[in-house]
């Protein structure tokens, strides 16, 4: 008897694992209903953190009678702060009780058009990035071209190699090099070719070795900006934020209605972004 109760019990749990696991698995889709229409996106499950989280807030009715409180042509809307349901007119909003979770920034999501991704306080008070998901915001951006891509890269990758390079390159290695320079042409002017050519094997040995060293140091170094071909495709074609990616953490996409997007972010606004109608988000399922 009690064998059978223990392998019934097994097979529960064996299910619930199973079940989690499956949900886990599944593709999450959801429904943001707005008086402007409604927007359809769905849930990485690669940022399991955000995910769950959103999931859990949502089946709550966390964010059901709020409002997308800032909105900002060819940038973003940004919505569900606590202060914003039933506010009064003319208020900043966005200072909510928040929900702060783990950043899950991945570099192969990013801030292209119709991104979903979760605020948060900035590096000062916020070292990590955590995210607050009681709040999100769905990214317009706008169209980008090849050269300023190259001019983005360009501007991590060319003083980051700098700093490696001098790093290697110190006062003591300059001497040292400066030295062997003049000992070969002082070895040349006295007609000894085999001291100059010794003293330009020695000069090429430290420069090779120091070459190899910035050139492994740059390939692996985590600040070095790396535009892959994919996003390189989107930010030139549907367009997004490129200067947000690796600061803050994208959990999803719009899959269907970023007119309904674009119309909120056109809305004539305040000086603080609030747009002058108010834009609630009457519910947001999950499908």
């Amino acid at each position: 008897m009690k064998l059978r109760k223990l392998f019934t019990l097994a097979l529960i749990i064996i299910g619930a694992i199973s079940v989690q696991k499956s949900y886990a698995q599944t593709e999450t889709k959801i429904l943001i209903e707005t008086n402007f229409g409604n927007i359809y996106a769905k849930l990485y499950n690669d940022t399991p953190i955000h995910k769950s989280n959103f999931i859990r807030l949502a089946n709550a009715g966390r964010y059901d009678g709020t409002l997308f409180f800032r909105a900002v042509k060819n940038f973003v809307i940004q919505g569900a702060s606590s202060d914003s349901k039933n506010p009064k007119p003319g208020i900043a909003l966005g200072y909510g009780d928040g929900v702060t979770i783990d950043a899950e920034i991945k570099p192969h999501h990013y801030h292209k058009r119709g991104a979903l991704c979760a605020p948060r306080q900035p590096d000062r008070a916020n070292f990590f990035k955590e995210s607050d998901i009681s709040q999100f915001y769905i990214v317009v951006g706008r169209v980008y071209d090849e050269k300023e891509i190259e001019n983005m890269e360009k501007s991590v990758n060319v003083p980051l190699k700098n700093r490696i390079t001098a790093k290697y390159m110190d006062k003591i290695t300059k001497d040292n090099l400066a030295r062997l320079k003049k000992e070969k042409a002082e070895a040349e002017a006295a007609g000894n070719t085999a001291l100059a050519k010794q003293k330009v094997e020695e000069f090429r040995a430290i420069a090779n070795r120091i070459k190899k060293d910035i050139a492994f140091e740059y390939e692996s170094s985590t600040e070095r900006l790396v535009i892959s071909p994919e996003k390189r495709k989107d930010y030139t074609t549907v367009g997004g934020l490129m200067h947000l990616d690796g600061e803050y953490t994208v959990f999803g996409e719009v899959t269907s209605g970023m007119d309904v997007v674009e119309k909120i972010a056109a809305l004539p606004t305040d000086p603080d972004d609030r747009p002058l109608t108010d834009v609630k988000i009457i519910e947001v399922k999950i499908l």
